[in-house]
């Protein structure tokens, strides 16, 4: 289309937070010289435009949403976030006489406060709302569902402001309820009625709403809605979603069921709608002349604009016996801030950079030649700059002294502004007297005041879109020197250990995490180095990947060659116990947000920078994730050898220790039970227990033994190097606690026996001995080593178990990838195993029975803990 012509002019300046106004909230309305004013804070300001001065300013408890106006009944609704909407009466004048008690002002004399008790229709889940003649829809959102109610407005000499329930309301779903990436889009509502309703009802008003042709009207709605006359109520929602609702439907004071539900959907934008507005795209003949007046039968195309800048266009296409609807959709650049029309052809759009104007004029000389193109929509649009950046809300509106379309804009800043919008055919030349000189001069300095303006922000946007693709690159050279050296040397290394501390005078097992730069690159503000704790439970039903914890680190410098180190504590802490084994995984993550340096612009620069992309790109959760090392810490790391050597334990001077307890496990049970039948009736007297009774049977007890046998060839050829030195028992032992911080203290031990402490204070013994298995293979014995575990705890020898086979089980699959040829075994040998376990389980049961029966002789227990003692042992080999 043609360059727009246009003249700016500023009329005020508004407060703004820091940072510049955001879109959604802000919006300007005018009628006749007033223009009604909210710039997204809790202030409405009315400024008259002809004398240059404010009229009134109106503050609110919280934020104003939005502002709608019925300029004939002399009334401004406006709907306050988390309190409701308000009813104010343009008749400010007495208010303020009133208030100055009849004290000469100039019309305004200071902010006015609106309190709560003021709201005429109190609610705090509003989210927008539309009028039409007498009635009010309000869209608000009640867990995670949109709801659209119907009210009766007040008269104006109503001055009651009581809680008035709706008439009626109607639920509407979309794809997206409650999605915290769309929370910041606020719906988009208004009326839509047909040209045969508006003629026959001259007192047929609405804001923010427009009219229809009556071809086009049917086909959107259906001809129920248009033999019926009904207005419809257009709804734009977050997630793209375009709905309709017959007004008469919300009339009904019956509520509709999901069957019967009037809400029909008219497309799906895939992006937040931002605006729903009519167009008039063909001149209308009178007398056989083209008349170029738009708009006075209705409008004949619908539009609805998304954030991202897509754009559909919906009108009826030429036919001469039915009517089809003719479906465009447009791509625009975005993000679309706000927009604005008023029933011509044109649309006007703001983005971060500029405003642009699209000419949906299917005579538009400029627009694609098609074939009978007469009617139908334009292939294609061509915005037109009007070079005014950074506006936050748009209105039009027309100076019937002038009679020329006027733009009211409202910039980032707080700048109110005027837009001239001239015709591109006005091209004739003017002859210019000293009054226009004067005022052209005038344009003119205003124009050079906002190309400095636009050439400033430019320039913020420049260089803040520079510092991001240099961040940008940074974090590509880190990626990229991380993923290619998978297999090998990282350049960012990670090294974790486990080791024991004094800590407030207490034994803590704390883990650190040395975090090495090797690279030629420098981690910078916004890297931050991820430490993640999850428990290995075998337990994968639900809530088993609760018990995850993450810490996180951010860094502010790390130079190449330099490290940095984090520990964390783990416990066992007083009331809690350290569940091993657990796995430490350590990460480096680049949030996105941290490109853009600031906070306040983030999201807008964001949209910018994403937005043709990644239509769906949510900063708060997007972001980098380079995983560096993931280590299991079992048992074996955490246990405590330099306290293993000492002459005694503290339970060694306790008076339990006097009990004199034989080799024989029954007596030992009998015995404890015996002396726990004492401790009780000690517990029921009056005298004092000394120390902790409860635990004390448990250091008494034979320990429980546990035993892994592994062929003697398999351990030779994985630990060659340690074999050289030493006997394969210390080899083994030595390979078993290689991982633990205190494995210096067997450098001089030449036993393969170690004892040490649990991290609850248990002691737990491993004895590795040599073993022969003669009936295993037919090549002859085979020569094993036996890893005894003995502890008096069942849950340290459980721990304790676990770490050796996971050990073991690593050998047996490395050793595997060079070796693949399996060993010559018996079947026979273990099938005979086999059938020996089920029988011993057999009598295992048979034996508990017994004892369920009353037979507790003191031989059925003994042969029972036999049985259990055979059963851990079963003769198996690893090989």
């Amino acid at each position: 289309m043609a360059q727009v012509g246009h003249r700016v002019d500023y009329l005020a300046g508004f407060c703004c937070p820091v940072g510049g106004l955001a879109a959604g909230k802000p919006r300007v309305l005018c009628h006749q010289n007033r223009i009604y004013l909210s710039n997204g804070t809790e202030y409405v300001y009315v400024y008259d435009q002809e004398g240059r001065l404010m009229k009134a300013v109106y503050r609110f408890p919280d934020q104003v949403w939005h502002v709608e106006l019925l300029p004939f009944q002399q009334q401004l609704y406006i709907l306050c976030a988390g309190v409701g909407i308000y009813c104010i009466s343009l008749d400010y004048q007495s208010r303020l006489a009133k208030q100055t008690d009849g004290e000469e002002n100039d019309g305004f004399s200071g902010v006015l406060p609106m309190g709560s008790e003021a709201c005429t229709f109190p609610d705090a889940t509003l989210c927008t709302f539309t009028l039409l003649n007498d009635v009010l829809v309000t869209l608000s959102q009640v867990q995670g569902k949109w709801c659209m109610n119907l009210h009766r407005l007040p008269c104006p000499e109503d001055q009651d402001h009581l809680p008035r329930q709706p008439i009626s309301h109607v639920d509407i779903t979309t794809s997206t309820d409650g999605d915290m990436a769309l929370a910041h889009f606020l719906p988009v509502l208004c009326c839509a009625t047909s040209a045969r309703a508006s003629s026959q009802k001259e007192g047929l008003c609405h804001s923010g709403g427009f009219t229809l042709e009556e071809p086009l009207f049917s086909l959107l709605f259906g001809i129920d809605a248009a033999m019926l006359d009904s207005p419809m109520i257009l709804c734009g929602f977050p997630d793209g979603q375009l709905c309709s609702v017959p007004l008469k439907a919300l009339s009904s004071p019956d509520n509709h069921s999901c069957e019967d539900s009037p809400v029909k959907i008219l497309h799906h934008l895939e992006e937040p709608v931002v605006f729903i507005g009519a167009l008039r795209t063909e001149r209308k003949s009178l007398n056989g002349e083209e008349s170029p007046v738009y708009g006075e039968s209705g409008c004949d195309c619908v539009v609805a604009l998304g954030h991202y800048g897509k754009m559909v266009a919906i009108k009826a296409a030429p036919g001469e016996e039915v009517k089809v609807p003719d479906l465009r959709e447009y791509y625009l650049q975005g993000p679309v801030l706000c927009a604005a029309c008023s029933g011509g052809s044109r649309m006007y759009y703001s983005t971060h950079s500029d405003i642009y104007a699209v000419d949906l004029d299917s005579n538009n000389p400029e627009a694609e030649k098609v074939e009978d193109s007469s009617g139908t929509l334009p292939p294609a649009l061509s915005p037109a700059s009007l070079s005014i950046c950074s506006v936050v809300a748009l209105s039009l509106s027309s100076r019937e002294s002038e009679g020329e379309s006027e733009l009211l804009a409202l910039s980032a800043k707080g700048r109110l502004m005027t837009c001239g919008l001239c015709s591109p055919d006005d091209t004739q030349p003017v002859k210019m007297n000293p009054d226009k000189a004067g005022q052209r001069i005038k344009e003119l300095l205003s124009g050079i005041g906002h190309v400095s303006e636009r050439v400033s922000c430019l320039k913020k946007a420049v260089d803040q879109k520079n510092q991001a693709l240099t961040c940008l690159n940074q974090v590509m050279n880190v990626s990229a020197a991380l993923l290619s050296s998978q297999n090998g040397q990282k350049p960012i290394a990670c090294t974790i250990t486990a080791h024991w501390s004094r800590i407030l005078v207490r034994d803590t097992l704390t883990v650190s995490c040395v975090l090495e730069n090797s690279s030629e690159c420098s981690l910078e503000r916004g890297w931050t180095f991820c430490v993640q704790l999850f428990a290995s439970s075998c337990d994968f039903g639900e809530g088993s990947s609760d018990s995850a914890t993450t810490y996180t680190f951010p860094i502010d410098q790390l130079l190449p060659g330099n490290k940095t180190e984090v520990t964390l504590p783990l416990g066992p802490t007083e009331g809690t116990k350290l569940e091993l084994p657990f796995t430490v995984s350590c990460s480096l993550y680049y949030s996105l947000r941290e490109i853009l340096g600031t906070i306040s612009e983030s999201t807008e620069l964001f949209d910018d920078l994403f937005s043709e992309d990644s239509p769906g790109l949510c900063p708060d959760r997007e972001g980098i994730c380079l995983p560096l090392k993931e280590v299991t810490i079992d048992l074996l790391q955490c246990l405590r050898l330099d306290r293993a050597h000492g002459s005694g334990t503290p339970e060694a001077t306790s008076p339990v220790a006097a009990i004199s307890l034989s080799g024989d496990p029954l007596e030992t049970f009998l015995k404890l039970s015996h002396f726990q039948s004492d401790l009780n009736s000690i517990e029921g007297s009056d005298e004092l227990v000394p120390g902790p009774l409860s635990a004390l049977g448990e250091s008494y007890l034979i320990p429980s033994v546990a035993s892994i046998k592994v062929s003697a060839d398999l351990l030779r050829t994985a630990l060659k190097d340690l074999c050289a030195e030493v006997s394969l028992g210390c080899a083994v032992l030595q390979w078993l606690l290689a991982e633990n911080a205190e494995v210096e203290a067997l450098s001089s031990q030449e036993g393969a026996v170690v004892r040490g402490l649990a991290p609850d204070g248990g002691e737990v013994q491993l004895n590795i001995r040599e073993a022969r298995h003669d009936d295993l293979s037919p090549a002859g014995p085979i020569q094993a080593v036996e890893i005894v575990i003995q502890s008096s705890s069942l849950a340290n020898l459980c721990q304790m178990h676990h770490a050796v086979v996971r050990h073991i089980q690593a050998l047996v699959l490395e050793q595997a990838a060079h070796d693949s040829s399996p060993s010559d075994i018996r079947m026979q040998y273990l099938h005979q195993i086999q059938t020996n376990h089920e029988m011993l389980l057999k009598e295992a049961q048979s034996l508990r029975d017994g004892l369920c029966l009353g037979n507790d002789s003191d031989a059925t227990v003994e042969k029972l803990l036999h049985v259990y003692q055979q059963l851990r042992n079963p003769s198996l080999v690893v090989l």
